[in-house]
């Protein structure tokens, strides 16, 4: 069943493919997974049988058809639905975000996670997630955080957002392939006071934020959970993350865990930060919840009831990260100035989205901000140098 909130609008712009030579979305099937299955087989000793089925899956995704699953692992009902339009038929004519979750899933299964073998329940990224997690850039932030109780106010909202927007660019799967990160990085588009609009308008329900990437970014989002509850602004909070490890970096229950152990261990700010979350998660103020729809390969207008009814109740809902984003918006090619308030209007509660653009969905910009963009940086859409903040609330009913 699908989530009949509000109006499905713009079905007209197309739908980004994976098979357009030169497309950021063939790239990344031709060049980014090719990498990262390298990198997994170096960070592990994998055997000649798991080797051999992810060169297999990498030879299917880019000259071959799509084939169905041949594991029994407990979501396995879940996607004989959302494969079953594809099955049989070439990769390359698979939408974006499709392709991408499904190779995912295929991966797991070719390394043997949901297997009875040696490799079941092991995080093919952890070694990277590790890495990110205690890299002198995450330990610059999270030393950063210090200074937040000598801000004032407003400075200190600002600064908690500006955080979680820009731990977006911890990105293990982006980092593969990008270059150093642009001095001269900044918004497109909104601002933090265009996020905080949205507390209050609907009072009483709780938070849900909706978590993109482990280690660095998971722990700015802890830091802006923290911020919700101690300010007044959410008295309960629900993090959703990923029931499986998915697209490299994405937080799933164990790296929460993992985390906020990392940032109790901390000195200052940061690790009674730490501690004020699992306060909260063991008074159940703080939920994580796992939902299988989160490791599905469609946006969030064919979310299950439950979910939508989940997200109905919120006072507010924050999607972080770019893969959140091109399921919110849809996965398509959208002209750049179609509103955002339209693209969203059937999502179900005040929704915010805080991203750094790492591919060519967006909406909501103004017209003479496109034009500058294109003019100083072709790549802008793709190579992780601007971000944006964008807020919504549905329609009165």
């Amino acid at each position: 069943m699908e989530c009949k909130t509000g109006v499905v609008v713009g079905s007209e712009a197309p739908l980004i493919t994976i098979g357009i030579p030169g497309s950021f979305a063939w790239k990344v099937f031709h060049e980014r997974r090719p990498a990262m299955i390298e990198q997994v087989c170096d960070a592990f000793p994998l055997g000649t049988g798991e080797r051999g089925r992810l060169a297999a899956l990498l030879r299917e995704t880019t000259t071959g058809v799509v084939q169905p699953l041949d594991d029994a692992a407990p979501d396995h009902h879940f996607w004989e639905s959302w494969t079953k339009a594809w099955l049989g038929r070439p990769w390359s004519e698979c939408p974006f975000l499709w392709a991408e979750s499904y190779f995912f899933r295929r991966m797991l299964a070719a390394i043997g996670y949901f297997g009875p073998g040696p490799w079941r329940g092991v995080d093919p990224f952890a070694p990277m997630k590790t890495a990110e997690l205690h890299s002198p850039a995450t330990a610059e932030t999270l030393a950063a955080f210090d200074g937040l109780p000598r801000l004032g106010e407003a400075d200190r909202d600002a600064a908690v957002v500006r955080a979680a927007v820009w731990g977006n660019q911890a990105d293990l799967a982006f980092q593969m392939s990008a270059g150093p990160k642009s001095a001269t990085a900044g918004l497109v588009s909104g601002d933090s006071d265009a996020f905080w609009s949205l507390f209050g308008a609907r009072p009483g329900g709780p938070v849900h934020l909706v978590a993109d990437n482990s280690a660095g970014e998971l722990a700015a989002d802890l830091v802006l959970i923290d911020h919700l509850r101690t300010t007044g602004r959410a008295d309960h909070v629900v993090l959703h993350v990923k029931p499986n490890p998915y697209y490299v970096s994405d937080a799933t229950h164990a790296d929460v865990l993992g985390v906020l152990r990392h940032l109790i261990g901390l000195p200052g700010e940061v690790g009674m930060i730490g501690r004020r979350v699992w306060d909260g998660l063991r008074a159940g103020k703080i939920e994580v919840r796992a939902h299988p729809f989160f490791c599905a390969p469609l946006d969030f207008r064919a979310m299950p009831d439950d979910l939508c009814d989940e997200f109905a109740s919120a006072s507010v809902t924050i999607t972080k990260g770019d893969l959140n984003y091109r399921r919110l918006a849809g996965d398509r090619y959208w002209p750049a100035t179609t509103p955002f308030a339209e693209v969203v209007a059937y999502f179900p509660s005040p929704v915010a989205a805080l991203r750094v653009l790492k591919s060519e969905v967006v909406v909501g910009l103004h017209e003479a901000a496109v034009a500058e963009l294109d003019k100083a940086d072709a790549a802008w859409r793709t190579n992780g140098t601007r971000a944006l903040i964008q807020a919504a609330a549905p329609p009165a009913s």
